[in-house]
């Protein structure tokens, strides 16, 4: 009779472990076959397999003599003991991490408000308010665990003790990062750029849009994001120190009059400055930067706003071609002419 309970027991078990293998591949062909689903679908699926399973469990426990009254009430009546003696303990924790958030969060609402206002220096405090909301977090977020290892009765003395020879043993090791940190100090309070500002970093350019301590990452005009270790930004090329300057270079024949041509120009270009507002000084033609095999080479320069040059370029390009062939002015352009010799006449 023992033998027969023993062996039902194994065939019992073996078939709800075999049940819920077969439920959960149902349940993960059937909801979860499918290339899109909803986030409730996916949901759904997950916590019916996480309750299949659960009631797998409590059915194998039950089925082999688990005695559940006696151990959960063990276990609760454990709990409410712990929790009665720790309950300053843990009501202090509590405070602690809500107090925490509450700097945390009040941080970052300070930091973006410095961020926001305008002035001449608004990059600059914008990087100065991440890195300050950066340190504010970390310096914090170390105090709070602390503090809360403090109140559950840790003697923190020591462990502070094995930190300061835990960093000396790590910086050793770590020579990379604390000169990724001392290079993100430099560039910070150096000024080499700012949050917001244009650079070039090994052949990489684009717009600064985070600086730590650690890392700064960069995005180009095609969304594509950089990342790169403080100790690796070297040889940098800062675009948004100084106003950019536009530069179009257009060649005409010999045959034309130079001197009509740049008074045309002159008179012509500054009439863009209508339509692009980020043009600081007028358009202007420089004079003639080389003398060609088949043309004159002239050069219009125009003075815009940090990297706006872009834009200002393209429409001077179309703007001083319109001019010249309104006034029939030719912008030559390379030509082959072939000679092809006569044939001989066969009958000479």
């Amino acid at each position: 009779m023992y033998l027969f309970s023993i062996t039902s027991k194994i065939l019992s078990t073996i078939g709800i472990i075999v049940l819920l293998i077969v439920c959960i591949v149902f349940i993960k062909k059937t909801l979860l076959g499918k290339d899109k689903l909803a986030k409730k679908v996916v949901f759904f699926a997950y916590t019916l397999d996480f309750v299949l399973l659960i009631s797998a469990v409590t059915g194998l426990l039950f089925l082999w003599g688990f005695d559940f009254t006696t151990h959960f009430s063990s276990f609760f009546r454990n709990a409410i003991i712990y929790l009665e003696k720790k309950v300053t303990a843990i009501i202090a924790s509590v405070v602690v991490f809500f107090v925490t958030l509450i700097v945390f969060r009040f941080t970052k609402i300070a930091m973006k408000q410095v961020g926001k206002k305008e002035g001449p220096l608004q990059k600059r405090k914008k990087t100065i308010a991440k890195v300050v909301a950066s340190t504010i977090k970390y310096v914090v977020g170390i105090i709070a665990i602390l503090v809360i290892l403090a109140i559950w009765g840790v003697n923190v003395v020591p462990a502070l003790a094995g930190l300061g020879i835990a960093g000396l043993v790590v910086g050793l090791g770590a020579q990379q990062f604390i000169n990724d940190l001392i290079s993100g100090f430099f560039i910070i309070f150096e000024h080499h750029f700012d949050v917001g500002d244009v650079i070039e970093v090994g052949g990489f350019k684009g717009e600064v849009i985070d600086i730590g301590l650690k890392t700064t990452k960069i995005r180009n005009w095609k969304g594509e994001v950089r990342i790169l270790a403080n100790g690796n930004v070297d040889n940098i090329t800062n675009f948004s120190l100084h106003p950019s300057v536009a530069v179009v270079d257009f060649s005409i024949a010999y045959e034309e009059d130079i001197e009509k041509t740049i008074v045309l120009l002159n008179q012509e270009l500054p009439k863009i400055k209508e339509s692009f507002p980020q043009i600081l000084e007028d358009p202007t033609i420089v004079g003639v930067t080389a003398l060609g095999d088949s043309a004159v080479t002239l050069r219009a320069t125009c003075k815009t706003e940090q990297e706006k040059h872009y834009a200002v370029e393209r429409y001077m390009r179309q703007a001083i071609k319109k001019t010249l062939n309104d006034n029939g002015i030719e912008i030559p352009f390379p030509q082959i002419v072939i000679n092809r010799k006569a044939e001989k006449n066969e009958s000479l």
